[in-house]
């Protein structure tokens, strides 16, 4: 099995640059631990007997910058940094345009999800070569409510959701490669916009997208408070590794 990694990573990082910690610098350019956040996700993935490759998709003014970077650390997969789009649909696309057609599956990852772990990506790797999409995803533990606007900038809420029907999605994202080509010819075709890669492949009739259990560590780092969360995260991930 080989499979073919997409790290997203033209976002504009709004909510993140309207913070002090964060201004002036996109927030997978964020350093943790003196290294970049889209790096620091790359690694785990390079650790990974079954990926081959990895795909950065930026901005076109960061190509330059963030090949170097890559480049530099010398990781035990080859990275390819390719020019994103103003969406992320968009950026996976055109990354998904770069891909080796030899791969079995392409994994779309955040570029902001450090800390996804090996089982899990094992395990979704493993779950997609057998049913040919999946996902990670987690329950939600809060109530989740059904709302509706209301004038005088009120909401009110119009049913409670049980949560076992719900997840939470989270990435990788993982398909069939053949699976996920088809299944961004069909929206561009008709435009249609998709939250997130599975809701792409939903709309094919050949197969059902599976879940697999995730973690709450596998957080996406969107505002600043996440970067402290982050810093603990790698705290006990450095712990972990020092242990005989």
């Amino acid at each position: 099995m080989k499979v073919s990694v997409i790290l997203p990573a033209a976002g504009l990082g709004t909510r993140m640059a309207r913070s002090a910690a964060g201004a002036g610098s996109r927030k997978q350019f964020l350093p943790l631990d003196g290294v970049p956040l889209f790096l620091y996700t790359a690694r785990k993935f390079a650790e990974c007997e079954a990926v081959a490759e990895i795909l950065v998709a930026v901005r076109p003014e960061d190509v330059e910058w963030t090949q170097g970077v890559a480049d530099g650390a010398h990781l035990a997969k080859p990275v390819k940094v390719v020019e994103g789009g103003d969406a992320r649909q968009d950026s996976v696309d055109r990354a998904l345009a770069h891909v080796d057609p030899g791969v079995d599956l392409v994994a779309v990852h955040d570029a902001v999800r450090p800390f996804i772990d090996r089982p899990t990506m094992e395990a979704v790797f493993a779950e997609a070569a057998r049913s040919g999409a999946a996902i990670v995803g987690i329950v939600p533990v809060d109530t989740v409510k059904q709302v509706e606007p209301r004038p005088e900038n009120r909401i009110a809420i119009r049913a409670t959701i049980p949560r076992d029907h719900l997840v939470l999605a989270q990435t990788p994202q993982v398909f069939r490669y053949d699976l996920l080509c088809r299944a961004f010819a069909a929206a561009r075709a008709d435009g249609f916009i998709g939250t997130d890669e599975a809701s792409l492949v939903e709309r094919l009739d050949e197969v059902e997208v599976s879940v697999v259990a995730g973690t709450d560590r596998n957080i996406k780092i969107t505002k600043p408070g996440d970067l402290a969360l982050a810093r603990l995260f790698l705290q006990t991930e450095q712990a972990g590794q020092e242990q005989p």
